[in-house]
């Protein structure tokens, strides 16, 4: 029988790291391949093996990865992350924490170097972390409380949990103001389902998506509400859209983007806890743009452009690991399987953004653009224009220019390079058809129309080059003309409108044949008032009664 004496001071056993399963590791030689890591990996049963000169670790999973992406031959060492290392004496909690942290995995070692591994759990253990209700009544638009009570009701009748995800979570934990527009929904269980009676209690109406196993609530109050099961993605080649399964909420935070992006609030009827498996909270904390594994960019190459748009939106910077992922995936560019479609998509995302020509820049820099033809080359004339980029969109949409933004960025990013490689690049953005065409005809015309714009003589004859162009190719005349142009495009957008006083009716009335002649005689008046022989209805009346006057000696002629 053990007796426990009151009051005495019992010491503390605190195991060490001992006490964790030791998940297998093993060194890798110098300039292996992915193949032959991997098969060095399953030999030794090792999850982490040590790249050589101890420059980093390779998991077993990310060479399976690489392996499924067909890239079995590329150096094992493209594939490293680094992993938290602590000393053969730490505690199992020192460990449990790094782990807790987002780490993948923990190295220990000792005198002789690395010796053993602690890989993370693959189900959350101890993930949930406060409760973020008093974030919701503080920074959540009351009709957004709201849905999140709806939500967690609706989930719950069912059998299912409900968690929202993204934007909404990162913005909370940034205390920053959070209003109902596109939600992000994660249902452990039958998202479309779910959706379906979500519904029938806010109104609107469900669009599935079966591939995906998604759902969206659209013509709501409270936005469009995007429900999505929790899922594994699997992708058969880089920037193939991927095959999906329902998993666990674990597995689908760490099929995302970013660290910031893989948390979840989850929904209960009276509360709601934040789930940060992977370290965003506190990536947040130390505004750090973090992929969740080295091949990230390469599964999903619009993932290069979705970083830089957070990065110029939030004011995040890339840790030093995941900027070689990025260096990695560009040198892979350019993805056949990766559709123009979505390129175009997340550039107009980057366009909705207060300050794209920061992300824009920031990708040509980078080199990104590869993605849309491998001979690209970002210059400082580029950098110059996409600066110029804002102030040209404003301009046209303050004059009522129908300039399709898309289309004016695209501009920006190949007029500086060589034909062959600006006509490949709007093939690949799969530009066809119109769109296509005011490309072309933008990128080939624009300097001979702004020759023959500042050699015009009149007003009239500045408007004739310009009345019959599209939207697009005026903003771009003003986006590159600079201080020589703009003037007589700030001049043609005040006048584009302008008509004679005098309708074809009245000109008719006046002895002008209707047809041809009609529409030339009015074409004449307004030209008249551009150049200010015209001033007044009184003044077009003597012009057309001159005009019907000189007809039959100019016929005679």
């Amino acid at each position: 029988m053990i007796v426990v004496k009151r009051a005495h001071a019992y010491p503390q056993v605190e195991p060490g790291v001992d006490a964790l399963p030791d998940a297998g590791l093993a060194a890798l030689p110098r300039g292996v391949s992915v193949r032959d890591a991997l098969g060095l990996a399953r030999r030794r049963d090792a999850a982490v093996l040590v790249l050589p000169g101890r420059s980093g670790f390779v998991l077993r999973e990310d060479l399976a990865r690489a392996d499924g992406l067909g890239l079995a031959d590329i150096p094992a060492a493209d594939v490293g992350r680094p992993l938290p290392v602590v000393e053969s004496g730490a505690t199992e909690v020192a460990v449990r924490r790094r782990l807790a942290a987002g780490a993948a995995a923990v190295v220990v070692r000792d005198r002789r170097g690395p010796r053993r591994a602690v890989v993370a759990p693959a189900e959350m253990v101890g993930a949930h972390g406060p409760s973020l209700v008093r974030e919701l009544a503080r920074g959540a638009a009351p009709s957004l409380r709201a849905l999140v009570e709806t939500l967690a009701a609706v989930a719950a009748a069912r059998g299912a949990r409900a968690f929202l995800v993204g934007g909404i979570v990162r913005e909370l934990l940034r205390q920053a103001a959070v209003a109902p527009r596109d939600i992000d929904v994660v249902i452990e269980g039958d998202a479309p389902a779910v959706a379906r009676e979500l519904t029938a209690a806010v109104g609107g109406r469900v669009v599935e998506h079966d591939r995906f196993l998604t759902a969206s609530v659209e013509g709501t109050p409270h936005g469009r509400i995007d429900l999505a099961t929790a899922r594994f993605e699997r992708y058969d080649a880089p920037g193939a859209l991927p095959r999906v399964v329902p998993a666990s909420l674990a597995a689908d935070l760490r099929r995302r983007d970013f660290s910031v992006n893989a948390m979840a609030l989850a929904l209960e009827t009276a509360d709601a806890w934040l789930v940060d498996p992977l370290g965003g909270r506190a990536d947040l904390a130390r505004r750090r743009l973090r992929v969740l594994h080295p091949l990230s960019f390469v599964e999903d190459p619009t993932r290069l452009f979705r970083a830089a748009r957070y990065a110029a939106r939030l004011g995040f910077a890339e840790d030093a690991w995941t900027a070689r992922c990025r260096a990695l995936a560009v040198r892979r560019a350019p993805y056949p399987a990766l559709s123009g479609q979505r390129l175009v998509a997340e550039l107009a995302l980057i366009l909705d953004d207060a300050r794209p020509e920061v992300a824009l820049t920031r990708l040509g820099r980078a080199g990104v653009y590869t993605v849309l033809d491998p001979r690209y080359r970002f210059t400082r004339i580029t950098a110059a224009r996409l600066a110029e980029l804002p102030a040209a969109r404003a301009w046209a949409e303050e004059r009522a220019l129908a300039a399709n933004p898309v289309e004016l960025a695209v501009l920006t990013i190949l007029a500086d390079q060589p034909p062959d490689v600006a006509t490949a690049a709007v093939r690949r953005l799969a530009f066809v058809g119109e769109p296509s065409a005011r490309l072309h005809r933008a990128l080939g015309q624009s300097p001979e129309l702004a020759d023959r714009l500042a050699r015009a003589a009149t007003p009239s004859a500045r408007a004739a080059l310009l009345r019959e162009r599209a939207p697009l190719d005026v903003a771009w005349l003003w986006l590159t003309g600079g201080a020589k142009l703009r003037p007589a495009l700030d001049w043609f957008a005040g006048v584009r409108a302008v008509r004679a006083a005098l309708g074809g009716d009245e000109v008719a009335a006046l002895g002008v044949p209707r047809g041809p002649e009609l529409a030339r005689v009015l074409g004449e008046l307004r030209d008249a008032r551009l150049d200010g022989r015209v001033g007044d209805r009184a003044g077009e009346i003597e012009y057309v009664r001159r005009w019907v006057r000189q007809a039959p000696a100019q016929k005679e002629g």
